[in-house]
């Protein structure tokens, strides 16, 4: 046998010993949302049966529609349908919000340079670093003044506000990297500030503009505190929602039905990643961090 045969062959072995240890973890991975997933289609007597794992003897769409439509939440029974609305209405302006002003702060830290503008950036940094916890009571005062409280709109704003730093990290990041001289030229032919902004560096910020969707809307989309803090009743993200119908205390545990809008919770965010995670890692290398 020839050295490069054997060489071939322990690539091989090689190879296929990390497919299998990657499909192992794969595995343990997806267990939790087939379990969901599956149970999600079963009767409540079939699941009683304790075989978590089996697929449904009998399929059935009623959980789903039980969830989405007349599943108890707390004094209410009409689903989770109205707070998915919600968490809809709170993640289209906060994402879009946070990440334009992220785009305008990444523009002007790297292309309209001021004095200080190295503790400014500094200080962005530094908020994304700080704990929820810690604003919580501040932010509810800053709510209460402004009377959005309990509302919709205030953990709109909410969002918006903690998310500057992330998205302004990533756009200033992005561009440090892009050429100064285009900038430069465009300045030289005449072009301003939002001209250059809209017309130049924002077609060409595809990447990271991908990579700050995903970012902010599985943030804003599976924010538990937040929203569990700064609404109540009716104008409550659907995470909220889900909790209250999982811990709800009357009644039978209908698991089937809790799978089912804990799906409907998730197949948002599934979406997003199905549809936008290929260009998720290319964003990541073309954003990657700056001195």
């Amino acid at each position: 046998m020839s050295a490069a045969t054997t060489v071939a062959r322990r690539n091989t072995l090689g190879r296929a010993l990390l497919y299998a240890v990657l499909a192992v973890f794969a595995i343990a991975y997806l267990m939790p949302l087939y379990v969901m997933l599956v149970t999600s289609f079963k009767p409540l007597e079939e699941i009683h049966q304790g075989n978590m794992l089996a697929l449904p003897e009998t399929w059935t769409f009623a959980p789903w529609r039980e969830a989405w439509g007349s599943a108890c939440i707390g004094l209410e029974c009409s689903g989770v349908h109205g707070y998915f609305f919600n968490s809809i209405r709170i993640v289209v302006p906060a994402v879009l919000i946070s990440g334009l002003l992220g785009a305008f702060n990444g523009y002007v830290l790297t292309k309209w340079r001021f004095r200080g503008h190295k503790i400014v950036f500094g200080l962005v940094l530094f908020s994304c670093f700080i704990p929820f916890q810690i604003i919580l009571l501040p932010m509810a005062r800053v709510l209460g003044i402004l009377h959005i409280a309990n509302s919709t709109t205030g953990l709109v704003l909410v969002h918006i506000v903690y998310g500057i730093g992330f998205t302004t990290l990533f756009f200033r990041n992005f561009y440090e990297s892009f050429p100064d001289e285009l900038v430069r030229a465009a300045k030289l032919d005449g072009a301003g500030f939002f001209t250059i902004f809209f017309r130049i560096l924002l077609p060409a910020s595809i990447p990271i503009i991908v990579v700050t969707i995903i970012w902010q809307f599985t943030n804003v989309w599976n924010d538990f505190l937040f929203g569990v803090s700064f609404t109540s009743g009716d104008s409550a993200p659907i995470t909220v929602a889900l909790n209250n119908l999982v811990n709800s205390s009357t009644g039978v545990k209908a698991y089937n039905v809790n799978m089912a809008a804990a799906m409907v919770a998730a197949v948002p965010t599934l979406i997003v990643y199905i549809l936008a995670g290929k260009y998720f890692l290319r964003g990541l290398m073309s954003g990657s961090v700056k001195g």
